[in-house]
């Protein structure tokens, strides 16, 4: 069974569509040869998110996502993608993209980590930025559907 959840801290925000981007997040991981043990989205404010970039990371900086990785076997997805919904908004503004759209692209880059993708480097930014084009097309292509007419 997949188990693909969503929680939120110092805010009042949830998605409207969680069923929707559920299956698309387990389509995601299955994509990529990987199966969702368990796996928790915590939407927050960023006064929580850096509490815990500074707690966890020791980096004093706002950030819109950090994932903390719980798997012990490989090919297995587990652990908790923490995302600041004020940052998701902010960026979105500053891109000129839907915030929805930020929040499905923030999602699978923070489970994109999980699977071992980095961010560090130019080229490891740029395999990043096509697996999230990659799926965020995917999204578009087959769950819009069930966003708006259910299953």
């Amino acid at each position: 069974m997949h188990r693909v959840h969503f929680f939120r801290e110092d805010t009042n925000f949830l998605p409207t569509d969680m069923p929707t981007l559920q299956k698309w997040i387990v389509q995601v991981v299955e994509t990529e040869g990987y199966s969702v043990e368990e796996l928790n989205y915590i939407f927050c404010s960023d006064e929580h998110l850096h509490k815990i970039n500074m707690e966890f990371l020791k980096h004093d900086t706002y950030t819109d996502v950090i994932t903390f990785d719980q798997s012990e076997e490989e090919n297995i997805v587990e652990g908790d993608i923490f995302i600041s919904i004020e940052r998701i908004r902010e960026n979105a503004e500053t891109f000129h993209v839907a915030t929805e759209e930020e929040l499905r692209r923030v999602m699978v880059h923070g489970v994109l980590h999980l699977m071992g993708y980095k961010d560090k480097t130019d080229e490891e930014v740029a395999v990043m930025r096509e697996k999230e084009a990659l799926y965020l097309n995917i999204y578009k292509e087959n769950f819009w559907m069930f966003h708006y007419f259910g299953e």
